[in-house]
């Protein structure tokens, strides 16, 4: 048996970047920021992931979500490689978004 599920709550790093590979297909690519403090110093460690969705979920993320935005998600890693503009091999972790809930947007400090 094996399991490959990732679930994360953070916020958007960037708009999303919305593409159209066929006519009536939308894919979603964005980076989420997930944050862990450590000890009595209050250390804070900032991670970035990257983000994939299809489906009616790009469609969601066009049309409602933005830099700032907090999201809970749930889906599963997947790995690719590929070639950059400078033909290096580059390999990259992305996660395969199944279900998302957009939960608001990150609160600004007061003027």
């Amino acid at each position: 048996m094996s399991v490959n599920k990732v679930i994360l709550l953070g916020y958007v790093g960037s708009d999303p970047d919305i593409r159209y590979p066929e006519k009536d297909r939308a894919v979603a690519f964005m980076s989420l920021a997930t944050n862990e403090y450590y000890g009595g110093a209050g250390a804070e460690i900032t991670e970035w992931h990257r983000l994939v969705m299809g489906g009616q979920n790009a469609i969601l993320a066009e049309k409602y979500i933005r830099k700032g935005s907090q999201l809970y998600i749930e889906g599963k890693l997947k790995s690719r490689e590929y070639d950059d503009k400078f033909k290096i091999r580059r390999w990259i972790t992305e996660i395969i978004v199944d279900r998302v809930e957009l939960l608001g947007r990150k609160q600004e400090p007061p003027a």
